[in-house]
């Protein structure tokens, strides 16, 4: 049945406004707390920056960006990802389609075109946002966000939100479905950039970095509304410095 809707554009259409409107009235009804608490004063002097989170937490970081920024989001090119296209765009944000797909599935997923749009739009005082994971490997990040700060000379923001109320869904990246009526915590990390001449060993330094301040913020996010962060398995058998996220 849900194969034969997904295909009807009205219908990707409605359930993505539906989304977007259930995700604001969430946001509304959050006691939101921010580390550091001058999180909007820091950003600003570092715009446009890269903003980036894990797979399945990423439904409540539109109402991160202020009326007065500009912003797009990579979402993949799938037809199950319309509906999260179409509630980022009812929320204000613009999107980007492309996945951050491995090896020959980079080019043919868009993630070739996406990643020099997303360059593109930083160039043009745009900031954007992607989460940092490789594809269907849930907190594991890839190369991707770090070859679009190398080619861009903008700064990584790694970035966790965990809420009070909420139900883990039994996908493979654990996605976070938030309920009203809670607590929010909003945790960003240091920042990390990427020099433009950066070698293949240098990338997987950031890279590492980005997975470490993720890993930070998460659990501290996690922490700042009474729980610990999930444990998901680490994927071991991926090679190191052989992925695009």
């Amino acid at each position: 049945m849900w194969r034969k809707l997904r295909t009807s554009q009205a219908v990707r259409t409605a359930l993505g406004r539906g989304m977007a409107s259930y995700l604001r009235f969430v946001w509304r009804t959050q006691r939101v707390v921010m580390e550091p608490a001058d999180l909007y004063d820091l950003a600003e002097v570092q715009l446009p920056m890269i903003l980036t989170f894990w797979h399945g937490q990423h439904f409540l970081t539109p109402f991160l960006v202020k009326p007065h920024h500009k912003a797009r989001v990579m979402i993949s090119r799938s037809a199950d990802a319309d509906v999260n296209a179409i509630a980022a765009e009812a929320l204000g944000i613009g999107t980007v389609r492309g996945s951050g797909a491995q090896g020959r599935d980079f080019r043919t997923k868009g993630g070739f075109n996406a990643t020099l749009e997303m360059i593109r739009h930083l160039s043009e005082g745009t900031n954007v946002a992607m989460t940092a994971d490789v594809p269907k490997i849930a907190r594991h990040a890839g190369l991707g966000v770090v070859t679009i700060a190398k080619h861009s000379g903008r700064p990584i923001y790694p970035v966790a939100i965990a809420t009070s109320n909420r139900i883990l869904a039994r996908s493979w990246d654990r996605a976070a479905i938030h309920l009203p009526f809670g607590r929010a915590a909003v945790v960003a990390g240091d920042g990390v950039r990427v020099p433009a001449d950066a070698d293949a060993q240098e990338m997987e330094a950031a890279r590492r970095e980005v997975q470490r301040q993720l890993e930070v913020a998460t659990a501290r996010a996690e922490e700042l509304v009474g729980r610990r962060a999930p444990q998901l398995p680490h994927p071991s058998a991926i090679a190191d410095g052989n992925t695009q996220g």
